[in-house]
């Protein structure tokens, strides 16, 4: 079995901020061993340049945290969406409304709300429309680079959480109490997927890059999606829907997680 790199990203505010853990199995032993490192990256097709040029010799399997795939209109959400928020629960509100296709390529905040508004029935919210500018940066390189279609996939990173620990997490990630809750699950899940050190994962990029560049929470959402990524490719994921919609451009919508409780 050759290697493997499994990729969590998540947007920051200088760009996109990566976790790359290379695992290879060695076949006397049985067991795996994982390699990482982190990067921040202003483009999204920089990171995919990086993983090109730097893991010549690895499959790759990313998992971003931004929607992948979007509707050209219609009145009801994407699949994805509505089914995320079920599994959910206490967190749904981390899933929201993804603007439409042509929406996402306006130029400006009341353009973008008039068009969906004429395509959905529905003006968009701010905290959608801050994060435009990063669903236009990875659906271009997924329109524009089909060969990449099956290696990128969505993630919600609340998902994974609410996965990794069986029930949601209690509290906001942005507060001092979420981040240690959720850095005990990723150091719970890092116990059964190799030589993995989640503490020192999170605190070298923090001591990496500066605050103004990567928040806290970011670290810890880039991390639980390359962690999925890994244990999802060793036991499968499971995909939210079951069977994805696909956009106009050939794009899948549809997350991945992995969970333990999964028969």
């Amino acid at each position: 079995m050759g290697k493997k790199v499994f990729v969590g990203v998540d947007g920051c505010r200088a760009g996109w901020f990566a976790v790359f853990l290379e695992e290879e199995k060695d076949e006397r032993e049985k067991e795996y061993d994982c390699k990482w490192e982190v990067a921040l990256f202003p483009e999204f097709s920089l990171l995919m340049d990086f993983l090109e040029n730097n893991y010549t010799q690895a499959e790759p399997l990313v998992l971003i945290d931004i929607p992948v795939g979007l509707k050209n209109g219609g009145a009801g959400e994407r699949l994805a969406d509505t089914e995320a928020r079920k599994i959910m629960k206490s967190r749904k509100s981390s899933i929201f409304p993804v603007p439409c296709r042509e929406a996402v390529y306006a130029e400006s905040y009341e353009k973008a709300c008039e068009v969906n508004e004429k395509l959905t029935g529905k003006r968009i919210s701010k905290q959608a429309w801050n994060i435009v500018p990063k669903i236009r940066d990875v659906d271009s390189f997924l329109v524009k680079n089909e060969n990449y279609r099956e290696k990128v996939r969505e993630v919600g990173p609340e998902i994974c959480f609410q996965a990794f620990e069986g029930s949601p997490m209690k509290f906001s990630k942005k507060k001092a109490e979420g981040f240690l809750e959720r850095k005990k699950a990723l150091g719970r899940v890092c116990k059964s997927s190799g030589e993995i050190a989640a503490c020192k994962i999170i605190e070298y990029s923090l001591s990496k890059y500066r605050r103004k560049d990567l928040a806290k929470d970011d670290v810890l959402d880039a991390l639980v999606a390359a962690l999925t990524a890994l244990m999802g490719n060793k036991y499968g994921f499971v995909y939210v829907p079951d069977k994805p919609e696909i956009d106009s451009m050939g794009l899948k919508m549809q997350m991945l997680y992995f969970s333990s409780n999964t028969d």
